[in-house]
């Protein structure tokens, strides 16, 4: 991310995510977090993921949807050879390829038109469905979950 312009401590990794499905508590972690404005505010989740990437795109929509107040705008899977960029609020493909990933310059300027939406709660416990079914298939992937106190 560093030839993007990013900044290494604008940039989180295994970020803690915790929702509650149907009554009960689901932990997991977002690979990569990553801010533009010097970390006030997460532009970009990131899924790193081996193999198909499409489909883990639903997966990190719904995780940029539910990781704050507001949808993250940018929702990326990447194998590290290449990826899919997405925009959050309406889930559509914007970008294939590594070349897709907005640099830090193209956040700041994509973050002044920004207004940060919530997700609709009517739809809240759908997506939370949508994120723990899909993350749970994460076969072989060792979280670092914190437990809970």
């Amino acid at each position: 991310m560093g030839e993007k312009g990013y900044l290494k401590e604008a940039i989180k990794v295994d970020v803690d995510i915790a929702i509650t499905v149907a009554g009960e508590p689901y932990r997991s972690q977002i690979d990569l977090v990553v801010s533009a404005d010097g970390g006030q505010m997460p532009f970009m989740v990131i899924k790193c993921a081996a193999g198909s990437l499409g489909s883990r795109e639903r997966e990190i929509v719904a995780a940029a949807r539910l990781l704050e107040e507001y949808q993250i705008p940018r929702a990326v899977v990447s194998d590290g050879r290449t990826a899919i960029v997405l925009d959050t609020v309406s889930g559509k493909k914007i970008g294939n390829g590594l070349n897709a990933i907005p640099t830090r310059q193209q956040a700041l300027t994509q973050l002044k038109s920004y207004a940060p939406v919530g997700f609709p709660k009517e739809r809240l416990e759908r997506e939370k469905l949508i994120f723990r079914t899909y993350d749970i298939e994460n076969v072989n992937v060792q979280r670092k979950v914190k437990n809970q106190s």
